[in-house]
């Protein structure tokens, strides 16, 4: 089995390709992973071994014809967001037990397209609302590097599972840090794209204005090879936008990170940042610089603001996008009248959980009448705000870093606050209203707790990120 522990996307590419393994024998291994692990660490939702086992012998059993597509034969995860054909989707919600979409979303299309093994559907806060996957109906999923202690989210599962070599690498969503907040919490690569760089289509919606797939993987690399497969304009989706989809992956130039004008915002570093986060960021800052990179101290808005318009507008969004579902009788086909009933009345009265019920509540108040003046346009003309001030400074540098999150994995009693998702998200809030890509990596360990730091860049400049991200990694390695 070491032959197989902790592979990224690309080794385990190269290996099918030389023959050196099999595609049944790494997706074998995966779901022995998952079958020893899960119990524990509750990364996913729907296991499909079946599915997943089948698809393998496929490929080895039709190499020739199969070798060539991008991710022929390599075995991953996708978050439980994600509409799969034929396969259980529950955006971890009661409200939608049973559902089987009749339709594949764009993102797992495009990966099905060039050959990839899903391993199954991960866990997340339900309907994505929350940065702790503890709000999920299917139970939380714990920290691997640390079981009493959160991953993150709401892709805490795609983390979780990357993390603990349960899947390859895995696709996440991020609204407004749910791909690089729970990739800082558990160790893993996390890229969040421009919005509208990966098709919204068939990801079932928390805000529409901010929603953003992307990989979750154990390095730069992956990441960058994930994009190049996901990326690109969608008809079904109006938000995509009608742009070349660079090679990101065959693209990457560390070299490029001599002579990078790199700023880092003040007030970011204002807030109450964890010692050991901080010192962990001053050190990868110091290695920028050997590396070549300029690097300034730059006033950008205090990131509390963009925490005021990320609790309203994402929540007026919510309060819209969720009204779909509620009274809508899932996954029921050809059920008797007794049962449609009673699964009626169980998720009339339990299939939204807490959190969401609250952002619901809290939306529709924004939205109401006489009061959407006064707090959802206000929101948004604030957004505007947030957006052209850190546009104007990366007319000034190549991109933006900072840590990715205040703190090291905190306790379940710490999501108790209602605004825990925001505060966790603070540092990252900002670039995803702004529609901008960002990536965040390992930057080093707070005794067993991982941390990291982000690189944001400038919108679909998602390449500038990758470059830097990976002249630091390869540096810290």
């Amino acid at each position: 089995m070491d032959t197989f522990k902790n592979l990224t996307i690309l080794q385990i590419r190269e290996k099918l390709l030389k023959k050196e393994i099999s595609s049944s024998e790494i997706t074998s291994y995966y779901l022995s992973q998952i079958e020893e692990k899960n119990k524990e660490i509750n990364a996913y939702i729907t296991v499909c071994a079946q599915l997943a086992l089948e698809k393998a012998k496929y490929f080895d059993n039709n190499f020739e014809k199969e070798k060539d597509k991008r991710l022929g034969g390599v075995p991953i995860a996708v978050k439980d967001a994600f509409s799969t054909k034929g396969v259980l989707t529950t955006a971890a919600s009661h409200i939608l037990d049973g559902y089987i979409p009749v339709y594949e979303s764009t993102v797992t299309q495009k990966l099905l397209n060039e050959g990839a093994i899903i391993l199954g559907k991960t866990n997340l806060d339900q309907f994505c609302h929350g940065s702790s996957t503890i709000t999920s109906y299917y139970g939380p999923t714990r920290n691997p590097h640390d079981l009493q202690r959160l991953p993150g989210g709401s892709s805490g599962g795609s983390a979780a599972a990357t993390a603990a070599d349960m899947c390859a690498g895995s696709i996440g969503t991020e609204t407004a840090g749910s791909i690089r907040q729970p990739s800082s919490w558990c160790g893993t690569v996390g890229l969040k794209p421009t919005y509208g760089r990966v098709s919204r289509y068939g990801v079932l919606a928390m805000g529409s204005s901010l929603d953003c797939p992307g990989p979750i993987t154990k390095d730069v690399n992956d990441s960058a090879y994930l994009l190049s497969i996901i990326a690109g304009y969608d008809e079904h989706d109006f938000s995509s936008f009608n742009l070349a989809v660079p090679n990101y992956y065959n693209d990457i130039d560390i070299s490029k990170i001599r002579g990078m004008k790199i700023c880092i915002p003040k007030e970011y570093l204002d807030m109450d940042i964890q010692e050991e986060v901080m010192n962990n960021f001053l050190n990868c800052v110091s290695i920028l610089k050997k590396l070549g990179a300029d690097i300034q101290y730059v006033n950008v808005l205090n990131p509390k603001y963009a925490m005021s318009v990320y609790t309203i507008t994402c929540r007026s969004e919510v309060s819209s996008n969720l009204a779909r579902y509620d009274g809508t009788r899932y996954g029921l086909e050809g059920s008797d009248k007794s049962t449609v009933k009673a699964y009626y009345e169980s998720t009339r009265g339990d299939g939204f959980g807490q959190e969401a019920k609250r952002r619901i509540m809290t939306g529709t108040f924004s939205l109401s009448a006489g009061y959407a003046d006064e707090y959802f346009k206000k929101s948004e003309q604030v957004r505007e705000i947030i957006k052209e001030d850190l546009d104007n400074i990366l007319k000034k540098y190549d991109c933006i870093i900072s840590p990715t999150t205040p703190t090291t994995a905190l306790m379940d009693k710490d999501a108790d606050n209602p605004l825990f998702g925001e505060m966790s998200d603070i540092l990252a809030e900002g670039s995803s209203e702004a529609g901008l890509p960002g990536i965040s990596i390992p930057s080093g360990f707070a005794g067993n707790l991982p941390t990291g730091i982000q690189f944001i860049g400038k919108q679909f400049d998602e390449q500038t990120i990758i470059n830097s991200a990976k002249a630091l990694e390869q540096a810290l390695s």
